[in-house]
């Protein structure tokens, strides 16, 4: 009787145990959660219902101003503009680099070190550096223009030059960064593969084209919609040296949105601008999960077709 009391006594005792180490992991979680609700999930639902509230009742009288105004859809084509540049450029620049961080050349690491320092730079003290580089008197480029004989060039200050200077920082500062996504993909891409097509008589391009992409596909959707998401929402270097000016060349809608809430006190016009930009961010994910979801459908299908 002893012996069964202890054994019920102890699976007694195990229940407990299991209970109380059940709710562990949720306790550990539960701090976390609450952050990315206070300050991730509750801004976008406050920003969503504040787009739709005017005068402190709800209206659409906010999107119909926004419709209507002029500013807004000129920093709607600024921001497209600055996306179909910037993205292209930032992808092809990265993946150049990654393929050469990809070699097995002696010394590569310091290289592959090097590709990436950019993106440990701060962007303000990117931004600030660039900005001084890019000055009309005293800038290191218009010098060495000058020694080469062309004339000092505007850059900042030129409504024609300012937005490709802007896209010159962020493509400095992010190609590093997204160079090591591909050369993660890279290393995936079993080396047998390429061994098989060097044995088939393929050329480097070939190699590229119908090896190397194909296979780094996923990768390369991913880095372009996280890389379109971090460029919609870029405004640091506009804010801090064009303002968004010359004449709203580098306005674009995040930096459009910082002034309606922080300068002109507009709240309103503020949501509903990032509203829009929060739009154009999802239309660009449901764009990369129904890419990756037909390429998982076909894989899926071959499977099928190989078991039959």
């Amino acid at each position: 009787m002893r012996g069964l009391f202890r054994k019920e006594k102890g699976l007694c005792e195990g229940r407990k145990l299991r209970i109380k180490t059940k709710w562990v992991p949720y306790a550990m979680l539960l701090p976390a959660f609450v952050l990315v609700c206070v300050f991730k999930i509750y801004p976008v639902i406050s920003s969503f219902s504040d787009g739709f509230t005017y005068n402190g009742a709800f209206s659409l009288q906010t999107y119909k101003n926004l419709i209507a105004d002029s500013t807004f859809w000129n920093s709607l084509w600024v921001t497209i503009k600055f996306n179909l540049i910037c993205i292209p450029l930032q992808v092809f620049i990265a993946f150049i680099l990654a393929m050469l961080a990809n070699t097995t050349l002696k010394g590569i690491g310091i290289f592959r070190t090097i590709f990436y320092l950019p993106y440990a730079v701060s962007l303000t003290v990117a931004t600030m550096i660039w900005s001084l580089m890019f000055n009309y008197n005293n800038g290191v480029l218009n010098s060495i223009l000058k020694l080469l004989g062309v004339g000092a060039q505007g850059f900042l200050t030129d409504s024609k030059q300012a937005l490709l200077c802007i896209i010159a920082i962020a493509s400095w500062k992010g190609c590093g960064y997204w160079m090591m996504f591909l050369l993660a993909g890279l290393k995936n891409i079993d080396s047998g593969i390429y061994e098989a097509a060097r044995i088939d008589g393929a050329g480097f391009f070939d190699t590229v084209f119908k090896i190397t992409l194909p296979l780094l596909k996923k990768m390369l959707l991913f880095v372009c919609v996280a890389n379109t998401s971090s460029n919609i929402l870029l405004f640091a270097p506009m804010q801090l040296v064009t303002e968004g000016g010359p004449k709203g060349s580098t306005n674009v809608l995040m930096y459009e949105a910082y002034k309606s809430a922080f300068k002109y006190a507009d709240r309103s016009r503020s949501a509903a601008i990032v509203t829009v930009l929060l739009g154009i961010i999802i239309l660009v994910a449901a764009f990369q999960f129904l890419v990756l979801g037909n390429d998982n459908e076909d894989e899926k299908g071959k499977k099928k077709r190989r078991k039959a």
